[in-house]
This record gives C-alpha cells, sequence and structure tokens, in this order.
C-alpha cells in the first residue's frame, strides 16, 4: 500500500534491542496512519493493569500518509500514550521538520517501550538505529540538549525532539519540544519520556516517499494552496500576524478566558497584548513548518526591560491568553519570556499558564498562603511572579512542586476549598477558548478522549465565528448561546481528526480553508486507490470511537463528561455571553444522539461499533 512505509519500529530501552515490524495492511485501510494507526497500537500494547508511567507502557511517534509530501501543511506528528495528566488516552500534536524525517528514515511509526537503566537518546538513520549515552545532556534545556545532539552526531539535516528539566521531572504536563519550540504539548508525553529515562529521540531520514501518483498530488497540492489564500482569515490575518491574531477575534467574541476564567473579556489588554503590540514591542520574524505556506508561527526576541535578549519561539495566541489574560499580566514582554523559559524547560505552555492563573486565585482567597508560595506574592497582574513561577513548576521548586502534579491534583492536595478555582476537564487544564459564549466548545471540551481540549474540533469556528461549510452539512443557522442542537459538531469532528491521521495541520482545516474532499483528493493521490470525502471523514469517526472505547477499558464515560463548576453555575459577568452558564447535560443529550451513542453511558452502542468495523472492542 502507498502511502505508508507500512513499518513501525519497536524499541525497548530496557533490552536495547530494536525490531522492526509490519503494520497491518488491514489497519492501514481502516485508520490510515498517524493519530489513527497510533491508537490501534496503543489499544493493542497499553498495559491497562499499570500506571502512565509504567516502563511497559508505550509512547508512539506517528506519521500519516501525507506527512512530508507536497501537501501543504504536512509537517504534522502525533505522539500517542497513556496520559499521566488525566488517566486518559494521550494524544499530542506538533508541527516542525522532525515527522518527515521519520517518514523519510523508512518508518511511519517509531514505539519506545521499558525503561534505560541510565539517561539515553535515540538515534535512528535510516535502518540504523542506536540507543546512545545521555547522562551529560540530563538535566539540560530543550535548545542545549538540541544543539548538542546535532552536534555530536554532525549529521546534516538531523531532527530532534527532546524533553527539558520538566519531563525528567515527572511534572504532569511536560511536553516534547522539536525545533526548540514546537511542542507535543498536550497530556504529559515529556513525562512518559522522562519516566523512561528518554533525553531525545534523533532521527535523519533519505529514503523517497512512497507516494502513489506524484503528479496527481502536486496538482492537488496546487488546488490545496489556492483553497488555503482563498479563505480571508488565513490570507490577511494567520500569515501575516501569526497565532497572535487569534487574541483580537477571540477578546472580541466575549471568549476570551480572563482571570482564572471569572471574566470573558480583557479590554484593558488592548494595544497591549493583541497582535499590533506583539510585534511592535517584540522583534518578531515569522515561522514556517514543513511545507506550509501559511506560516503561522513566530520566533521572538526582547528587545528591551528585564528579560531583554531571551529569544525562542512563540508566543502563540495559547500563550500570550495563558500568561496574559488568565493571569491579568498585560505585559508582553514578560509573556514572552514566560514562554521562551517555558520551552526550554519542556512544558506544555497551557497547562502551566492555567497552573498559575488558579494558583493566583487560590492566593487571593487564602488557600495558598505566602509560607507556602515562599514569600512570592501571586497576585493578579503580577507579572515577574508568573514569570517565576514556571521556572518553580519546571523544577518542581517550592510552590512548583504542588503546582507541577497539574490543577487537579494539586485541588485534592490542598483541599475542597481550593476545587471551584481548579479550572481542567479529567485533570487536563482547560486552553484559552471560552464556552458561555460558544456552547459547541462546551460539548467539545466536556467529552474530548483526551480531557480538556478546543481542538476536537474547533467548534467556535461555526457557532462563534459564524463559518458555515456545505460540504459537512452545516448551514443552518446556529446561535453561539443554545444548549441544544449539537449534532453540526459531529462532521466538523471527523474533519479534525482526519487532518490528525493523515499528517497535516489543523490551521489548514481551522477555518474550513482546505475542504475535505480536497484532502481525500490528495489522500487518494498518495494511496493509490480512491477515497471519497465520505471515506475520509468514516476514517475520523472510527479513530474518535476508538478512542472512546479504549477510555471506556480505563472506566471513563459520560460521568466524566463533565466542566468545571464555574461554567455551569456561575454566569458569564460580561462580553457576549453576559449572564449565561452552560447546561451540559442538554448539550450532551443532543451531541450524543447524532453520534449513535448510548445516552445512559456516553459510549458507541454495539451497532455504531459494528457499522464501523471496531466490533472486536
Amino acid at each position: 500500500m502507498k502511502g505508508s512505509t507500512g513499518k513501525m519500529l519497536v524499541v525497548d530501552l530496557g533490552s536495547g534491542k530494536a525490531e522492526p515490524r509490519p503494520i497491518p495492511e488491514a489497519w492501514l485501510k481502516d485508520y490510515l496512519g498517524g493519530e489513527g494507526v497510533g491508537m490501534r497500537i496503543l489499544a493493542d500494547l497499553m498495559q491497562t493493569g499499570a500506571g502512565p508511567l509504567d516502563p511497559a507502557q508505550p509512547i508512539i511517534f506517528a506519521t500519516g500518509p501525507l506527512t512530508g509530501t507536497a501537501a501543504p501543511c504536512s509537517g504534522r506528528c502525533c505522539v500517542v500514550f497513556y496520559s499521566p495528566a488525566t488517566g486518559t488516552v494521550g494524544a499530542a500534536n506538533a508541527g516542525g521538520h522532525f515527522a518527515p524525517a521519520l517518514k523519510k528514515a523508512g518508518l511511519d511509526h517509531l514505539v519506545v517501550v521499558g525503561k534505560a537503566e541510565a539517561p539515553v537518546y535515540l538515534y535512528v538513520n535510516d535502518d540504523q538505529v542506536e540507543v546512545r549515552d545521555a547522562a551529560g545532556r540530563w538535566d539540560r534545556g530543550v535548545a542545549e540538549t538540541e544543539d548538542a545532539i546535532k552536534a555530536e552526531l554532525g549529521v546534516k539535516g538531523l531532527q530532534v525532539a527532546s524533553i527539558g528539566p520538566a519531563g525528567e521531572n515527572g511534572v504532569t504536563f511536560a511536553a516534547i519540544l522539536t525545533d526548540k519550540h514546537r511542542a507535543f504539548g498536550r497530556g504529559g508525553p515529556g513525562a512518559v519520556m522522562g519516566s523512561k529515562l528518554l533525553k531525545a529521540v534523533a532521527v535523519k531520514g533519505s529514503s523517497r516517499l512512497p507516494i502513489a501518483d506524484r503528479d496527481a498530488l502536486r496538482e492537488a497540492a496546487t488546488y490545496a494552496r489556492d483553497e488555503l489564500f482563498a479563505e480571508a482569515f488565513v490570507r490577511d490575518e494567520l500569515h501575516p500576524f501569526g497565532t497572535p491574531t487569534f487574541y483580537d477575534a477571540i477578546n472580541a467574541l466575549g471568549i476570551l478566558p480572563t482571570r482564572n476564567w471569572q471574566r470573558t473579556e480583557f479590554p484593558e489588554s488592548v494595544g497591549k497584548l493583541t497582535h499590533d503590540a506583539y510585534h511592535e514591542v517584540l522583534d518578531v520574524k515569522p515561522y514556517a513548518c514543513f511545507g506550509c505556506p501559511i506560516a503561522c508561527g513566530r520566533t521572538t526576541t526582547i528587545k528591551e526591560g528585564k528579560y531583554a535578549g531571551l529569544h525562542g519561539g512563540g508566543p502563540e495566541y495559547e500563550t500570550v491568553a495563558a500568561f496574559g489574560s488568565k493571569c491579568l499580566v498585560t505585559d508582553i514582554n514578560a509573556v514572552a519570556a514566560a514562554n521562551h523559559i517555558a520551552n526550554d524547560l519542556g512544558l506544555d505552555v497551557i497547562s502551566t499558564g492555567q497552573a498559575i492563573a488558579t494558583a493566583m486565585e487560590w492566593y487571593e482567597q487564602g488557600v495558598l498562603t505566602p509560607e507556602q508560595t515562599g514569600g512570592m506574592e501571586l497576585t493578579w497582574g503580577n507579572a515577574d511572579a508568573v514569570v517565576e513561577a514556571v521556572r518553580l513548576i519546571g523544577h518542581r521548586e517550592g510552590v512548583g512542586d504542588l503546582l507541577a502534579q497539574g490543577v487537579k491534583r494539586a485541588a485534592e492536595t490542598l483541599g475542597p476549598q481550593a476545587e471551584r478555582a481548579a479550572i481542567h476537564v479529567k485533570g487536563l487544564e482547560m486552553p484559552a477558548d471560552g464556552i458561555r459564549a460558544s456552547k459547541a466548545e462546551a460539548v467539545v471540551h466536556a467529552t474530548s478522549a483526551r480531557g480538556g481540549d478546543h481542538l476536537r474540533p474547533f467548534a467556535s469556528t461555526v457557532d462563534a465565528f459564524g463559518y458555515r461549510e456545505p460540504e459537512l452539512g452545516i448551514t443552518a443557522d446556529i446561535s453561539y448561546l443554545e444548549d441544544g442542537n449539537k449534532g453540526w459538531i459531529k462532521p466538523l469532528q471527523e474533519l479534525s481528526m482526519a487532518t490528525n491521521v493523515l499528517g497535516v495541520c489543523l490551521f489548514a482545516s481551522i477555518t474550513l480553508a482546505v475542504k475535505a474532499s480536497t484532502w481525500a483528493r490528495l489522500t487518494s493521490a498518495a494511496v493509490g486507490y480512491p477515497l471519497s470525502k465520505d471515506d475520509l471523514l468514516m476514517v475520523g469517526e472510527r479513530v474518535i470511537n476508538l478512542e472512546r472505547m479504549i477510555n471506556a477499558r480505563l472506566g471513563f464515560d459520560r460521568k466524566d463528561d463533565t466542566l468545571p463548576r464555574r461554567f455551569t453555575e456561575e454566569p458569564a459577568p460580561d462580553g457576549r455571553g453576559e449572564g449565561e452558564v452552560v447546561n451540559l447535560q442538554v448539550a450532551l443529550d443532543s451531541y450524543f444522539a447524532s453520534m449513535g451513542w448510548d445516552q445512559a453511558t456516553g459510549l458507541p452502542t454495539p451497532e455504531k461499533l459494528a457499522g464501523l468495523g471496531l466490533d472486536w472492542l
């Protein structure tokens, strides 16, 4: 089968053995690749009787059939694992240039199990595999680690994915970084690598990608690029200004989490955190992942003040909101400093910012005392405290050791009075995308297989931003305040999952720029057999249901599809959703009905599983 190498490499760090294994062709047909095949591998290898950090648990680097091809935005890699943050399936997605290198090394998936006796890194150069000593790299930041491994190996085109001290120290939301700032961020994959004493994975590939029809793929890729730049937001906002442009739009829509979600807009930050100030105050350069014409990434250098000279990738929108609006900080230099330090420590900036915002509310309430914070004043708007808290979390020092558990466990440690400020779903801190004026996002956050999540799908595209998509049957009037009528989420969710399966970036689909039919056309050219739009969406649906059923094995069902009480009991004080709370049960009933899931359990019915070829579950 074209589009895939048909091979995964299983490395056991305990024994030091590396074994290439074929990927069953039926899996490639049913799940295509990427997160889909990755989850199918996880379903086989995950040890449900052991914890997420048990050495036997796998961590899987997954590429898709479009990874590294002429398709636009095709530099994505998904890491699949058992999440130490949530106890659910884990899936973290990153861009950069790592995934194409892995694919060109002849691998669709790289699976790592076991635990080394001492720190190591893994080096894959086409069919050569080495487990190399990393003792001298332990305790080092991401940037130094990547530079040192590249210098040591001296291989042109080498790509590195590594962890920082946060992963080594078992921070539950530690990330894996590639290109020093593109993060496999959500759910704690860095902690999984750290538990295995695996500092980094270095990859060099030189083989030709197995594409069925190169001419057809190039033609379809040109068409897809035209679709991208025909879309106004991509062309006029995302391309010239990067993801910071979302800050302006999300603030205007009243879905910007502010003061730990106690507010939904932050007018005081206009001209300070918005993209105009971002580009004026910082020294900004665009950054593009492999094959991406959008180039939404940014690298920044702080030009003045106490953090002058700090340089790195980002901050992206989520980071500006996490360290900015959530904490009432309006100093973009401090936000950038917190971002750069978090990246080098190997932290998920979304969870880190949320943990600090939660701690600020606890401090205000007296739940956290000055004695517990080591005298640090975690007061709203204290930019220096935010930057210092990032460092403490990464090193698990002082109050950082408490917050490194994640807000769910930290609240349990502090007692019942801490629960309301701990903003998470299933233990994963919520990203910076509001839900009281985007009721579809309330469903997405509550039901996501990996916990609090805004991208599976980014449903605000439809109900808050007002996009419609005839290809997906999304054409009717849809209210951002209505609790019911959530059946339209299903096809949008399937399209989002399809991008993770194919190895392409969600930003090509987030504004419905590249159509599902175009992705199907690109995929058909890569794999060598015809796939329709509906075929592709069914693959997405199959993976969504597979993840739901793996979580069911772990004890998760409808009872766990919850939201923090802030959103179901506290009316929004401002913004377009002023006065609104979320009636989650009404929303879930509507969504489950469209998914073919049992209303009582929230799990796929036997008929649904059989129709998707998942009755083996």
